[in-house]
C-alpha cells in the first residue's frame, strides 16, 4: 500500500497546511468522527452570513439548504452522466483529453489517471466557462445536447455564488459587494465524476475512490450524492467525518483561493470519496458533479482589506493555481505570472 502523505508534496501549496494524512486511505490508522455534524444553512434564513461563516470557519463545509434549485434536475443530472460515461468508447472520450486551458486542466481524465499522485477509481470530466461557448461546442462535448442539459445545471448555481459570497464577506467585516463586478461571469470547473463499481481485484488492494485532497478554489457546489463514500477531515482532532447530506441540497466547502484572501479564517479542508461501507454498494455505480468556483487568470489574489496584518503577499491567479495543481499534473504544468 502507497504510504505517501499529503506532507510529501507539502512544496506545491500557496496556503498554510499543518495537517498530515496519508493519500491513500489505511485501515490500520484510520480513525473517524462519528459525533461531528457539518451544519446546515439555510439561505432563507436572516441570519445565514453567521451560519454560514460560523460553519465554514469551524471545518470549511456546510450543507446548503433552502437555495431554490429543484432537486429533480439533479436526479436528471446523476442520470445523463451515468449514460455519458457508458455510451462513448474509451476511443471516443479519449478525443477530449484533459489539458490546460488558462488555470484549468479541462477535458477527460480516464480511470486511475485523475492525477499523477495516486491512481483513483474514478473518471473524471471537466467543464469550465469556455466550454460553454455554443461556438466552441465541438472542441469540449461529444453533443450539444450535453451540452445544454449541463448548462442548465451551470445557471442554477450560478446565481448562488454571489449570495455565497456576500454572505461570507459580511462574516468577515468587509463590504459585501467587494467581489460582486469579479464574479460576474467569473469562471468555474464543473466536474463530471463517474465511478464505476469497484472490482474485486480493486477491492482486495484497498483502492480508493479519490484520493484525499483539497479544492483550489473559493469554494465548491456539490449537489448531494446518492451513494456514500464523500469524508471530511477534522483538523480539530485529526479524524475523518462521514459526511451524508439530504436529497436536493448542496455541500459547500471553501478552497484554496478562500483560504488566501480570508488569512486562513475560512480553511482549505481535506476530503476525499471513500468505497462504501456495504459491500453491496460498492457494486453499484456513483456519480457526482461539483462546480468549483473560480476567479479569471489575472485577477490579484490578496489578503480581504478588512482583515488586519496579512499572511500572504499578493498573488496573480493563474500563478497561485497552477503552482498548486502542478502537483497532480507534472512540475512544468505550474505558470510564472
Amino acid at each position: 500500500m502507497d504510504r505517501k502523505t499529503n506532507q510529501d508534496f507539502i512544496r506545491y501549496d500557496q496556503v498554510e497546511k499543518r495537517q498530515t494524512y496519508q493519500l491513500a486511505e489505511a485501515d490500520d490508522v484510520e480513525q473517524f468522527d462519528d459525533e461531528f455534524v457539518i451544519r446546515t444553512c439555510d439561505l432563507r434564513d436572516p441570519n445565514f452570513a453567521t451560519h454560514l461563516g460560523d460553519a465554514l470557519r469551524e471545518i470549511g463545509f456546510a450543507i446548503l439548504d433552502g437555495h431554490g434549485v429543484d432537486p429533480t434536475l439533479y436526479d436528471e443530472a446523476g442520470t445523463r452522466i451515468e449514460e455519458l460515461f457508458t455510451r462513448l468508447s474509451l476511443e471516443d472520450k479519449m478525443r477530449f483529453r484533459a489539458h490546460r486551458d488558462g488555470s484549468v486542466n479541462q477535458g477527460y481524465f480516464p480511470i486511475k489517471e485523475t492525477s499523477n499522485m495516486h491512481p483513483d477509481l474514478v473518471e473524471g470530466w471537466v467543464f469550465c466557462r469556455r466550454a460553454f461557448d455554443e461556438d466552441r461546442a465541438n472542441e469540449f462535448w461529444p453533443s450539444i445536447d450535453d451540452q445544454r442539459f449541463f448548462r442548465r445545471l451551470v445557471d442554477a448555481h450560478e446565481k448562488l455564488i454571489l449570495p455565497v459570497m456576500q454572505a461570507l464577506l459580511t462574516y468577515l467585516g468587509c463590504d459585501e459587494h467587494l467581489f460582486d463586478a469579479t464574479l460576474t461571469g467569473t469562471n468555474f470547473g464543473l466536474r463530471l465524476n463517474y465511478y464505476p463499481p469497484v472490482s474485486a481485484e480493486d477491492d482486495a488492494s484497498g483502492a480508493a475512490r479519490l484520493l484525499g485532497h483539497e479544492d483550489v478554489d473559493l469554494f465548491t457546489f456539490l449537489p448531494a450524492p446518492r451513494v456514500e463514500g464523500l469524508q471530511v477531515l477534522n483538523r480539530r482532532n485529526m479524524k475523518w467525518v462521514r459526511l451524508v447530506a439530504p436529497r436536493g441540497t448542496i455541500i459547500l466547502n471553501t478552497g484554496d483561493y478562500m483560504q488566501r484572501i480570508s488569512n486562513d479564517i475560512f480553511p482549505s479542508t481535506t476530503h476525499r470519496v471513500s468505497k462504501p461501507r456495504d459491500p453491496r454498494q460498492r457494486r453499484e455505480t456513483r456519480t457526482s458533479f461539483p462546480m468549483a468556483v473560480y476567479v479569471w487568470e489575472n485577477v490579484l489574489l490578496d489578503v480581504l482589506p478588512c482583515i488586519p496584518t496579512p499572511k500572504y503577499p499578493p498573488i496573480k491567479a493563474i500563478e497561485f493555481h497552477t503552482s498548486i495543481t502542478s502537483k497532480f499534473y507534472g512540475d512544468d504544468y505550474a505558470v510564472k505570472a
